[in-house]
């Protein structure tokens, strides 16, 4: 049983907002002041991915840790109303599997930033984790592109020096 009247609790969640959130922006910051170029909430997209990276081919999304049941402290389920919230947020999870499959199937890398891993504590460190990943494809996308062999990486910009006689 709701503790609060119907009006009330329907007021107050239609102030919660589904785009543009604080863990949002604070992703979409950061990745526009290290120079990476995004596209928000694409709608040709299956689950209209809150961040778009298409020269990485690579979408983001944001997720809180209630509403897509995250294994933390604030992902717990509520004491009230169980029933209901068990069905809607095993909805929401099967939803999210479905979206992630389809995007692979087009060829769509994804990552998942929980909400819980942009509090104070540990959001510089999430944030460096972000810049390494598109870092990295960025690496193996420009290896794939031109076709460095291994052996190439290793020489600087001078030859290789011959030792013996």
């Amino acid at each position: 049983m709701d503790t609060i009247s119907k009006e009330q609790r329907s007021r107050t969640m239609s102030h919660i907002r589904s785009n543009n959130t604080k863990p949002e922006m604070l992703v979409r910051r950061f990745l526009y002041a290290n120079g990476f170029r995004y596209r928000v909430n694409v709608k040709t997209l299956p689950g209209t991915p809150d961040i778009v990276l298409k020269k990485f081919h690579l979408v983001i999304f944001i997720h809180g840790c209630f509403w897509h049941s995250h294994e933390c402290q604030n992902g717990r389920m509520p004491k009230t109303n169980v029933e209901f919230w068990l069905q809607k947020l095993t909805r929401n999870k099967e939803r999210d599997a479905e979206v992630r499959e389809k995007l692979r199937c087009m060829g769509w890398k994804t990552l998942i930033v929980w909400e819980c891993q942009l509090k104070p504590a540990v959001r510089q460190q999430t944030l460096q984790e972000i810049a390494y990943i598109l870092n990295s494809v960025e690496l193996k996308q420009l290896h794939t592109k031109y076709k460095i062999p291994e052996e190439t990486i290793r020489i600087a910009a001078e030859e290789a020096p011959r030792y013996g006689k």
